[in-house]
């Protein structure tokens, strides 16, 4: 097991759309540009700012091509968006998004419960969106859920992990992000599972996405951290969950991480003040108190 730390990690907020997308309370879609804008000044440089897909399925996310034609572009900054199919890769393009994500789940469960095909058949509706992809230049980001366990099987076998994620790099993903949906993952069960998966796909292709339910999500990161992963998914004020997953909280947020990786002495390149900031405003739009410990804190060491 490797003990040493990066110098830099790479922060992926996955707020606006991850985030988003399980909360309750709709918002305009000027919130939504504003909470960008905000984490674009906040120095975050990959923000997932919204999805295209069926707003049946995903209500919140129906606007996205409206907040990607309002929000001020920041240079250096990428802004991406979710896209299951063709159709939803088309009106990425459209709206100028900078590089789309699709997704897979490790749990054939999970998968017939979120997109109603097996996981074979998911990653066969995808080679046409990473073929359009690579035609007109635009990256494409892989998303791997239920890698630790999931709420419908329960364990989930790092092998079946590993067979998805090398699946999404051998069809032309160039990063694929394994996500703890429910958060049952625990520091020993995440470094087996890094090790499995980078025993097929190379560590500095891989991303680490996990949620906070049992209050783990910091501690796993270390050891993801410890296994040379150098980029983590977060949410600012640790918004979000998963609307397929009940009982699965929200991302780990992007204020703890931050707080986190600077005691550390990990650079990331984010202002911990304006991204605690910018979770509070979107909290208050949302009529909910931030997950983030360091956000609620913050206030009693500013007094």
């Amino acid at each position: 097991m490797k003990h040493d730390f990066p110098r830099k990690v790479s922060i992926v907020e996955v707020g606006p759309r991850d985030g988003l997308q399980n909360e309750a309370v709709i918002l305009s879609t000027e919130d939504k540009i504003d909470l960008v804008n905000q984490l674009a000044n906040a120095g975050l440089k990959r923000i997932e700012t919204g999805s295209f897909v069926s707003p049946r399925w995903v209500p919140q996310m129906a606007d996205s091509a409206d907040v990607f034609a309002g929000i001020v572009r920041h240079p250096g900054v990428v802004y991406s968006a979710l896209t299951p199919n063709l159709q939803g890769l088309e009106a990425a393009i459209n709206a100028k998004a900078d590089e789309v994500a699709v997704f897979a789940s490790a749990s054939e469960s999970f998968s017939r419960k979120n997109i109603n095909c097996s996981i074979s058949e998911s990653l066969a509706r995808f080679k046409p969106v990473l073929a359009e992809a690579k035609n007109v230049g635009i990256k494409v980001r892989g998303y791997v859920s239920c890698v630790l366990g999931c709420p419908y099987e329960g364990y989930v076998d790092p092998v079946s992990v590993a067979s998805v994620t090398a699946e999404l790099i051998s069809m032309g993903c160039y990063e694929v992000s394994l996500g703890d949906t429910t958060g049952v993952g625990t520091p020993l069960a995440t470094g087996n599972l890094i090790e499995k998966v980078t025993g097929v796909v190379p560590v500095n292709m891989l991303a680490a996405h996990f949620h906070d339910t049992y209050g783990q999500a910091l501690t796993n990161l270390v050891i993801a951290l410890q296994h040379g992963i150098t980029t983590i998914d977060s949410s600012v004020a640790g918004l979000g969950g998963c609307p397929y997953a009940n009982g699965a909280e929200g991302n780990v947020a992007t204020e703890d991480v931050v707080y986190m990786l600077a005691g550390m002495g990990i650079e990331t390149g984010v202002n911990l003040e304006a991204v605690i900031a910018a979770g509070k405003t979107i909290s208050q739009k949302l009529e909910r108190q931030p997950s983030s410990r360091v956000s609620r804190e913050w206030v009693s060491h500013a007094v």
